[in-house]
């Protein structure tokens, strides 16, 4: 008996206990190292390095008219609140850094703007990570669960400084960086949806049982990916909506792009969604047509063989031929035998002739031809 793939484990969170206090850190012991790099610019510069001393963060604040710090990794809580310490974070916001998952939010804590979103990593099985981001007077931070993101382009605009970024404030920062995370759900839905076309066409030329887990596989991740940015907009549109001093009129301009790309996200993942569950149907629908070609086959044997049983039965029959002339006088011919596989043979040959014409062997029944008016 072969052994079944393994399910992959699936990631489970820690949560914080009920009943706890506010701002309460929950940390994950086994999440990766925490790893800070700091990126500081301006229109004449910038600075790309890690972090060794948290205290050069203030000095380099000082300097540069832009400071963003990426944090990967969750798992140091005493550095966490170090930073949140040097820039003046509000615990609640800090504490919802590392009580992951967060649902997609925007929140102002006095000047500050907090915001949560998700970033997608397709793969055999699609995950999204939490990206928090603080907004603050010339400086960007985000924390992210674990090394590796979307934001690379976003980096390399900075060191080359041809892009607006490095003219532009703290502000349009962050924009890049929430439009970076809903771009990146693009190319994940583009593998998704190839995934279903490869799925739709094994379910019409050959549906296999085991076709059913993997649609249910995709419909579950399509279902996640949705949990995830249907938020998201959600989150975009209150930042459209409200007056946030940080963020300037131009920035919004760009803001409302990214709010249209997330709601043509939503549309796509709808659509392929809908997909996705009409797979089950038409899968359903091609192993009904298989086994109505079966049974059709089996249907078409038996009743040619119906007719032939009657004449093979008849033949059995055991009547005395000397008793009475009419008591099955072909026993007694020469031809008696071959006259009856004749007989077979012809029955079975007209029956299947009769089956072809109307169609049932996979002809086109004869069409009758409509009447024209003219002679």
């Amino acid at each position: 008996m072969a052994r079944q793939a393994a399910k992959p484990k699936r990631r489970r969170y820690r949560r914080s206990t009920p009943g706890a206090p506010p701002g309460t850190f929950v940390v994950d012991p086994e999440a990766p190292p925490t790893l800070v790099r700091v990126i500081a610019y301006g229109p004449d510069g910038f600075l790309d390095q890690p972090v060794e001393d948290l205290r050069s963060l203030a000095g380099l604040q000082r300097t540069w008219p832009v400071v963003w710090v990426n944090v990967d990794g969750l798992g140091d809580e005493k550095l966490l609140r170090e930073i949140g310490e040097i820039f003046g974070l509000h615990p609640l916001a800090l504490a919802d850094v590392t009580n992951v998952p967060q649902r997609a939010k925007v929140e102002q804590y006095g000047r500050q703007v907090f915001v949560v979103t998700r970033m997608a990593h397709a793969g055999e099985e699609l995950e999204t990570e939490q990206l928090s981001l603080f907004l603050g007077e010339g400086f960007v931070l985000t924390f992210q669960e674990r090394p590796g993101d979307c934001l690379d382009p976003i980096r390399e605009r900075i060191r080359k400084g041809t892009a607006k970024v490095r003219a532009a404030g703290a502000d349009y920062l962050a924009y890049a960086v929430i439009d970076a995370v809903i771009d990146n759900c693009f190319p994940v839905l583009e593998q998704y949806g190839e995934r279903i076309e490869a799925l739709e066409d094994r379910v019409i030329a050959d549906p296999d049982a085991r076709l059913v887990g993997q649609i249910h596989a995709a419909k579950r991740d399509l279902l996640n990916l949705r949990r995830a940015v249907w938020p998201q907009r959600e989150a975009l549109n209150w930042l459209l909506r409200e007056q946030f001093p940080l963020i300037t009129e131009d920035t919004r301009l760009y803001l409302r792009d990214c709010y249209d790309h997330a709601a043509q996200i939503i549309d796509i993942l709808e659509t392929y969604r809908e997909l996705a569950s009409g797979l089950l149907e038409a899968y359903m629908s091609s192993l009904s047509n298989r086994m109505n070609e079966v049974m059709k086959v089996l249907t078409i044997i038996a009743t040619i063989f119906i007719p032939l049983s009657f004449v093979a039965g008849l033949y059995g029959m055991n009547f005395n031929p000397d008793k009475s002339p009419w008591n099955m006088p072909e026993l007694s011919w020469r031809l008696g035998y071959p006259f009856a596989l004749a007989l077979m043979a012809v029955v079975a040959a007209g029956m299947l002739v009769y089956f072809r014409r109307k169609g049932w062997l996979g002809g086109s029944p004869d069409a009758r031809r409509a009447p024209t008016g003219q002679e």
